[in-house]
């Protein structure tokens, strides 16, 4: 009777253990599945810290916990998201020495921590307590450090035992795995974000000694004073309106600021000669083109296509430019932009053998050589910035202030329309 009553007891104990085994097992099935959606959604990792905590809270029974990234530069946990403590910083932060590292990497799991064990994984050189913490799961991916889920009290005040600490390993698996392709993402962003800064430092140097060799470039004559740098600043219009990004746009500035480099050999008296060059002052002027390229061929920029866009800013669609008869397709998208800004800038402005022409008037004949000289996209590109000044929609004027204002927004829609006209005269659409 006695042996069966104890048969009995122990029946029930078994059932009993084997119902709250499940029940465990059970809890960490539905973290796991609500675990796997957090980690793989779009949107912001903060958010999915909150969701991964909850998670690893749920599987293990904790109502305390903080989850932390590793960064090793300096060594140095910071916490990403805590719930359930009272007085927890925001972030929290825990430097690590390298035995610290050495014993959260050595250790095969979660570690239970008494009274006097957190020394041994944690420093108490940050501003939270690792007093706080009972139970410690590093998250670890091929041997590295990645971050660590610190847990605190657990409902009841209950210890970590076998089964939590197993659920917590399997759920530290997939952690691990999405705090490392945020460390991963937040070190490439800094790269590029310091790779940014550099260039736009580099960018700023390249500036201001562009526009140093632009002024001596175009001091040969009082007539073409600014030329370099108005040229530069329409071409890098030109490259906006058509969606080029930053860096293109300041590869075509650069190469506004460079194009006539290679005027510095000109004689200066062909600058205020006013009646039309011979064939051999033609020559000696044209020539700028390729004694430009010769002197930025040996210079390192930023920008390859410099030295083309040097030499080719005079080709034409029609293989009449010079030095090279090369044309349209011949010649790279920066050279005819820079090309065309070059033209726009030297029938606005005025010349020893003629006055300036006006907006209106420069405009329509830019049109009307185009397609044969110009390509159609870079026209259109052009109008589009002058419209936007006539609508007072640029947030820096595209123009100068001698030009601002003389041209109406119906006017550049009309002369934008004739372009479109010429450019798909004779195609055939089909709908």
């Amino acid at each position: 009777m006695i042996l069966s009553n104890c048969s009995g007891d122990l029946r029930r104990f078994v059932l009993a253990l084997q119902k709250d085994n499940f029940r465990r097992l059970l809890r960490t099935v539905e973290a796991l599945s609500d675990l796997g959606p957090a980690i793989t959604a779009d949107r912001e990792f903060p958010q999915t810290a909150r969701s991964m905590l909850a998670a690893l809270m749920q599987a293990s029974g904790a109502r305390e916990a903080v989850l932390f990234r590793f960064s090793d530069k300096p060594s140095l946990l910071t916490s990403m998201s805590s719930d359930g403590f009272v007085l927890m910083p925001d972030p929290a932060v825990i430097p690590l020495l390298p035995k610290h590292i050495h014993a959260l990497l050595s250790s095969p799991g979660a570690i239970v921590l008494n009274d006097i064990e957190h020394e041994a994984y944690l420093s108490s050189n940050g501003n939270v307590a690792p007093q706080l913490f009972k139970c410690l799961a590093p998250l670890k991916i091929s041997g590295k450090l990645v971050g660590l889920a610190a847990m605190g009290r657990r409902e009841g005040d209950a210890d970590y035992d076998g089964e939590e600490l197993d659920a917590l390993d399997l759920l530290c698996n997939y952690v691990a795995l999405a705090l490392q392709n945020y460390n991963l993402t937040q070190t490439l962003a800094q790269r590029v974000a310091e790779n940014l800064r550099m260039l736009a430092s580099l960018h700023g140097f390249y500036d201001n000694a562009l526009e140093a060799f632009a002024s001596a470039i175009d001091v040969k004559h009082v007539n073409i004073h600014g030329h370099s740098q108005r040229v530069a600043r329409y071409a890098a219009g030109i490259g906006e309106a058509m969606g080029m990004d930053a860096d293109a746009v300041s590869a075509l500035r650069s190469a506004g600021l460079l194009h006539d480099i290679g005027k510095v050999s000109v004689d200066k008296r062909l600058f205020a000669k006013s009646t039309t060059l011979d064939p051999d002052e033609f020559r000696e002027m044209a020539d700028h083109t390729v004694i430009g390229h010769q002197i930025v061929s040996g210079v390192q920029f930023p920008w390859p296509r410099i030295p083309d866009i040097v030499r080719w800013h005079h080709e034409r669609a029609d293989g009449s430019g010079y030095p090279d008869g090369l044309v349209m397709d011949e010649v790279p998208l920066p050279a005819r932009i820079i090309g065309l800004a070059d033209t726009f800038d030297a029938m606005t402005s005025e010349r020893p053998y003629r006055d300036s022409i006006t907006l209106g008037g420069t405009l329509s004949e830019i049109v009307r050589m185009t397609p044969q000289k110009f390509d159609p996209e870079v026209v259109q590109a052009l109008l589009i910035q002058v419209r936007r000044d006539a609508v007072n929609s640029n947030r820096t004027p595209f123009l100068e202030e001698r030009m601002a204002g003389s041209l109406a927004a119906t006017d550049v829609d009309h002369l934008a329309s004739s372009l479109q006209h010429k450019t798909s005269r004779g195609r055939l659409f089909l709908t």
